[in-house]
């Protein structure tokens, strides 16, 4: 015979959940309380510590805001307007061939009591005219035949203008160049060909490159720069006649 147990006889199991949560949430909360008191207790006990954490942060916030209202700021607006007098001799180098030495010496040294494109350099460098000046100062000591002086000041130039970068890094190539130094010159004029992909700088120091790897007798590296610019810059200046210096490396060869 089945044995029939009492409905009342069995204790649910939905009965014992509320005594259970009820525990359960008691420890949390004290559990809860536990850490919050910990944390007071921390705070109490190293609140000098993070006070003086809260003023220092506040000081180096305030100092910055000081020294760019008060130093940066300036320094820049008074070099921009220390630059205008050698920059308007150093335009006019570029224009007028037939005094251009003296006029890049006039914006490398000044004159009248101006600043120099040098005394920039010194004075303001860390600026962004100061900064413009060591690139204008590179390319005029180019100009004039101060190689050591040029490769010196462009080097110290950077920017984010990059094509700007490019013809600093071929003009340091030019300099190299122009003291026989061609490894460092090969080296420059392929980092310039390589800073932008454009016609213009990439297809300039590919060719610059080409014809310094063939004094290098560097005659396979020369028609892959030469064969590049045919590939590549089809539509740049240096294309135009480039199959006569891919054939000239290639005869090199045999």
């Amino acid at each position: 015979m089945a044995t029939y147990k009492k409905r009342g006889s069995k204790v649910k199991k939905a009965d014992q959940n509320p005594i259970e949560d009820h525990s359960t949430t008691a420890e949390v909360f004290n559990t809860l309380d536990e850490t919050a008191s910990r944390s007071e207790q921390w705070v109490e006990k190293n609140q000098k510590i993070i006070f003086g954490g809260l003023v220092t942060v506040a000081v180096i916030i305030l100092g910055y805001l000081a020294y760019n209202n008060f130093v940066v700021e300036p320094n820049e607006i008074e070099a921009a307007d220390e630059l205008a007098y050698p920059k308007s001799y150093f335009e006019q180098a570029q224009t007028n061939t037939a005094v251009a030495d003296s006029l890049y010496n006039l914006s490398l040294n000044g004159a009248d009591g101006k600043y120099g494109l040098v005394d920039i350099v010194d004075t303001y460098g860390s600026t962004n005219a100061g900064n413009l000046a060591k690139y204008m100062a590179g390319i005029a000591y180019l100009k004039t035949g101060d190689y050591e002086n040029a490769i010196d000041y462009l080097s110290k130039f950077s920017s984010d203008d990059e094509i700007l970068s490019a013809l600093a890094l071929g003009n340091i190539g030019d300099a190299f160049a122009e003291i026989n130094q061609l490894e460092d010159a090969l080296k420059y004029y392929l980092d310039a060909a390589n800073v932008k992909d454009n016609n213009f700088t990439s297809a300039l120091y590919l060719f610059k490159a080409g014809n310094v790897a063939m004094q290098l007798e560097k005659y396979s590296d020369a028609e892959n720069y030469f064969t590049r610019i045919k590939n590549e810059y089809g539509t740049s200046d240096e294309a135009r006649m480039i199959n006569i210096y891919i054939q000239r490396a290639q005869v090199a060869q045999n």
